[in-house]
């Protein structure tokens, strides 16, 4: 399908729950982390939830089409937040609505303002990229708590490493550790993604925002909410 240029200032106007899942750009089909990932986000679009993901190949591509293929009533979103590099990204075929950025910053930004529940599937350095960013962030109170889901025996080890190193050596809050959610299959991120979206619904959507609490802390925010082309400046 030919994704839709995604208008983040229309899509801030709704209360919708939303996952971004990471992962990796080099995985292909046949690996099994793909068909987690392809399953996961199938369920997560059968339960009529909003995806966001990196919009390139690899497990962003699983994501994707797994999303689409679940959201068989067509009630969610599949949106991609690409970034423009000069190998491995190119915006992948399962995507609905596509955004395009040329510096990883505005990108992460991106994500953050839109999301209630992170997915780390395995992945490389943009990936922890990913899983870091939002992990300060949730760290400093800039977004709002939600649930950052890790997975696989990869991100045990990485855990296990900041409780052995910076947390006994005090150079982090233990309780910074309660924001990660340490998962050993795409299962167990469906148990942790449904739990996040009931807590969601009981408070009708209305606890906390993303895009507001993150969006006092972005420069140039106003355009995010006026922006009549809906491409907003800034981000």
């Amino acid at each position: 399908m030919t994704p839709k240029d995604f208008r983040i200032a229309d899509e801030l106007k709704t209360n919708e729950f939303r996952v971004s899942i990471f992962g990796s750009a080099r995985i292909q089909p046949e690996d099994p982390t793909y068909q987690d990932t392809y399953n996961l986000a199938k369920t997560i679009g059968g339960l009529g939830i909003d995806l966001i993901t990196g919009g390139g190949p690899g497990l962003m591509e699983a994501a994707s089409l797994g999303h689409t293929a679940g959201d068989t009533k067509n009630k969610a979103h599949s949106i991609g937040l690409n970034i423009v590099l000069p190998f491995e990204q190119k915006p992948n075929e399962g995507l609905e609505f596509l955004d395009n950025h040329e510096v990883f910053s505005t990108r992460l930004d991106e994500f953050m303002l839109l999301s209630n529940a992170v997915v780390v599937m395995p992945g490389g350095i943009g990936t922890c990229l990913e899983l870091f960013y939002t992990w300060q962030l949730l760290q400093v109170k800039h977004v709002c708590g939600m649930p950052v889901i890790v997975v696989g025996k990869m991100w045990r080890k990485l855990i296990e490493w900041v409780i052995d190193y910076p947390v006994h050596s005090k150079l982090m809050d233990p309780k910074d550790l309660h924001f990660i959610a340490v998962v050993d299959n795409w299962k167990q991120a469906v148990k942790v993604i449904k739990k996040a979206k009931k807590h969601f619904d009981e408070t009708g959507g209305k606890e906390c925002h993303n895009w507001l609490e993150y969006g006092k802390k972005v420069r140039k925010m106003t355009p995010y909410l006026n922006s009549e082309t809906g491409k907003p400046l800034g981000l």
